[in-house]
């Protein structure tokens, strides 16, 4: 059945506006339906911006470092859980070749029309598109070679759930990389630290993370190691995408003007901060584990 567009922007106005409205991450990606932050494709990725000078640059260099990262290539039987709209999924397809890659997602409008672009790109016998959680995935015991997550793992009901899955459905030696947003380490002024402490819990909030996933660096890494994984790394880039997506809402009208309502409404006071301080709270990691052989 199709939602009706005037209780999807009722949600997401209430969503923007009221501090304490928390909305479930597939509610949420559900409303935003085609709201995309590329000119071109349908990314929904912060992009990563080391020589990107565009969103549209920036968000295939986010998948493609992930991609090289799990050393993708075409013996490889791909499992990528919260997919968006393929985008990353087609790019893969065509540019490292693994042998198959399947996708998750929890978000029907995401599944739909992710599917419909696949055909189109004529990769429907390459990519195959699944309703199906992180958490809970409809995949056989040690049935792929790689899993990836991109920027959606911090959502996920628990990441620790998830980690465990991956591990089940991976094979020995497969690898697991994940771009990921998780809480900065502490900072050592009082009032810094409990401005960061005021805005994860803002973020925490408007972006469905349950209080599991609260993770600095060391408790992220132990997760890893509790799960099973061996050689895991969590290497921040966070200078490589927050300032660069912050100073492209800024500079460019056009990706600005793509954001819903709802976003740009709170965005206009907050792209006037700096963006150390706008983004104090938070680390965005390259991790990569693998399961051992």
């Amino acid at each position: 059945m199709t939602r009706s567009p005037l209780p999807a922007a009722a949600d997401l106005l209430l969503w923007a506006w009221t501090p304490w409205r928390r909305l479930a991450a597939a509610d949420l990606y559900e409303n935003l339906a085609t709201r995309a932050f590329t000119r071109e494709g349908l990314y929904l990725n912060l992009g990563l911006w080391r020589t990107a000078r565009t969103i549209d640059e920036a968000c295939p260099a986010l998948a493609t470092l992930v991609a090289e990262a799990a050393a993708m290539g075409p013996a490889d039987e791909v499992v990528d859980v919260g997919f968006g709209f393929a985008d990353q999924d087609i790019l893969w397809a065509r540019r490292f070749g693994p042998r198959h890659i399947t996708g998750l997602n929890v978000t029907p409008v995401h599944v739909r029309l992710g599917r419909a672009r696949v055909r189109r790109a004529g990769l429907a016998d390459r990519i195959t598109l699944r309703l199906g959680s992180a958490t809970e995935m409809p995949l056989p015991d040690a049935s792929c070679d790689v899993v990836t997550a991109v920027e959606c793992a911090f959502h996920f009901h628990t990441r620790e759930a998830f980690l465990a899955e991956a591990f089940r459905v991976l094979r020995p030696g497969g690898r697991l990389v994940l771009a990921d947003i998780i809480r900065a380490a502490p900072d050592a002024d009082p009032m810094r630290r409990r401005w960061q402490e005021v805005s994860w819990r803002g973020f925490a909030t408007k972006f469905d993370i349950p209080a599991a996933n609260a993770d600095t660096r060391d408790a992220y890494l132990e997760k890893f190691r509790a799960a099973g994984f061996e050689g895991t790394t969590a290497t921040s880039i966070g200078h490589d995408v927050f300032p660069g997506w912050h100073r492209a809402l800024a500079e460019d009208p056009a990706l600005f003007a793509r954001l819903p309502a709802s976003g740009r409404l709170p965005y206009r006071l907050l792209r006037r901060l700096p963006a150390e301080r706008v983004y104090a709270a938070l680390d965005y990691v390259l991790a990569v584990a693998q399961k051992p052989r």
